[in-house]
């Protein structure tokens, strides 16, 4: 794919580490909840209400993050809050408050840590997503789709995997899985420093490996909007709308799903019995729907983004139905739909989000619009999982899900309004030599 053997050597690195970033931030952003939620005596509204104060703060965060790449580089913006990011799941360590140790802990800490984390955590997704809209073009959608394989991923791994692992080699005690989380990313945080450059340029060379510059980009240099300018935007609503959508439902889901499946249990909230064998099965799903994160990724570059989102939006219907149509005691076919579903959304919505986004700006405006936009995205869904917990708690799942259909169906429709949009690198990716060959 890459004939220039130097920038293939980049590429590699950046895809190898890409997984990961996207691997650790799936885990760390949202999924760990249930993890704790398992194992503290905490209780479940109380520690997803830190998450929820995480999510708003990152709202803010999300466009200071943004500007700090676009002024200081973002392998300088990166590995501070990847350090950051380490101290705080060694603090969530050290708060203990399990219930295997009688529920004793540090609450304060706990707060703090667990804050700490979702706030910094996002520098793994931004920074790799920024990296790969710098470095590639013509395979900007089948390179997300590798990178975003991590999100699927700790589907898999994290957790399915370290949910039982954590129940029944280690009797509950999830302090040895964060201090192990802790020097896993400081040894990403080296690894980024030392293999990772912010452009080709900076290494002599041009996106994709290409022996000259883009097409698209020869009438000048990067153009930095204000946040009136990208505010004023059409195209910057329409995605806003849509995968401001897309992306609370990932939230929404991701951030209940453990209370969801200890409700519908024999003994209710604190039995773990129905979400331990559900994890299983999102485990296989979830491996099922790896593929989906590429195949997203060769859509966007062969159909199009828009194109490519709108069946998207018509996959976040499986593991939102998954979860709705769940009975009493739970269902192993619902729970296999559900796994497969979230492999599609946590595969599928990193992928096309930023390839969206470049889409409409391309890559010299991509940063400087993405910082707005995907801050003003995560304003609803700072509260998705709270909110989530809060309904289907009382008993309300079935209104609380409905209610996802419904937005579901509003961020497909406002795509298919952008169906006539254009590619603003659309010279340089797959389209141009389609119409070439077209005449």
């Amino acid at each position: 794919m890459f004939r220039d053997k130097k920038f293939r050597k980049y590429a590699i690195a950046f895809m190898i580490l890409g997984v990961v970033f996207m691997f650790m931030y799936s885990g760390l952003q949202n999924d760990q909840i249930n993890i704790i939620n398992s194992f503290t005596s905490w209780n479940a509204e109380k520690t997803t209400a830190v998450m929820t104060w995480g999510n708003f703060a990152c709202i803010v965060l999300t466009f200071i993050y943004g500007t700090c790449y676009i002024k200081f580089g973002v392998k300088k913006t990166m590995i501070p809050l990847m350090i950051i990011t380490a101290l705080g799941c060694l603090g969530i360590a050290a708060a203990n408050g399990l219930r295997c140790n009688g529920g004793t802990g540090n609450w304060a800490l706990f707060w703090v840590s667990l804050f700490a984390v979702r706030c910094a955590c996002m520098s793994f997704q931004m920074g790799g997503f920024m990296l790969c809209a710098n470095w590639f073009v013509r395979y900007r959608g089948r390179v997300m789709g590798i990178i975003t394989l991590g999100s699927p991923l700790f589907s898999v791994v994290g957790t399915a995997v370290m949910t039982r692992f954590i129940a029944n080699q280690l009797g509950g005690d999830y302090r040895p899985f964060y201090i192990g989380i802790a020097i896993v990313i400081v040894l990403i945080a080296v690894l980024t420093g030392l293999l990772i450059k912010d452009y080709p340029e900076d290494a002599g060379l041009h996106p994709d490996g290409s022996a000259e510059a883009l097409k698209s980009e020869a009438d000048g240099d990067e153009i930095q909007l204000s946040v009136g300018q990208v505010l004023k935007m059409g195209k910057a609503w329409q995605l806003i709308i849509a995968y401001g959508i897309f992306t609370f439902i990932i939230n929404a889901c991701m951030g209940s799903m453990a209370v969801r499946f200890q409700v519908i249990s024999p003994n209710g909230m604190g039995d773990l019995s129905v979400w331990l064998v559900a994890v299983k099965w999102l485990g296989m799903g979830a491996i099922l729907g790896i593929p989906m994160s590429y195949v997203f990724g060769i859509l966007d570059d062969k159909l199009g983004s828009v194109k490519a989102s709108i069946i998207l939006g018509l996959t976040e219907l499986i593991p939102v139905l998954g979860l709705m149509l769940q009975p009493q005691g739970g269902s192993v076919p619902l729970m296999v739909m559900w796994g497969f579903g979230v492999a599609c959304m946590t595969g599928g919505v990193p992928t096309m989000h930023p390839c969206m986004t470049a889409y409409a700006f391309g890559r010299r405006e991509y940063q400087s619009a993405n910082r707005i936009i995907m801050a003003v995205q995560l304003i609803p869904s700072a509260f998705a999982a709270q909110w989530m917990v809060g309904l289907i708690i009382p008993g309300k799942a079935n209104m609380a899900y409905g209610i996802l259909i419904g937005l579901i169906i509003i961020g497909i429709i406002t795509m298919c309004t952008m169906l006539k949009m254009p590619d603003a690198n659309a010279v340089d990716r797959d389209y141009a030599d389609k119409q070439v060959a077209a005449k």
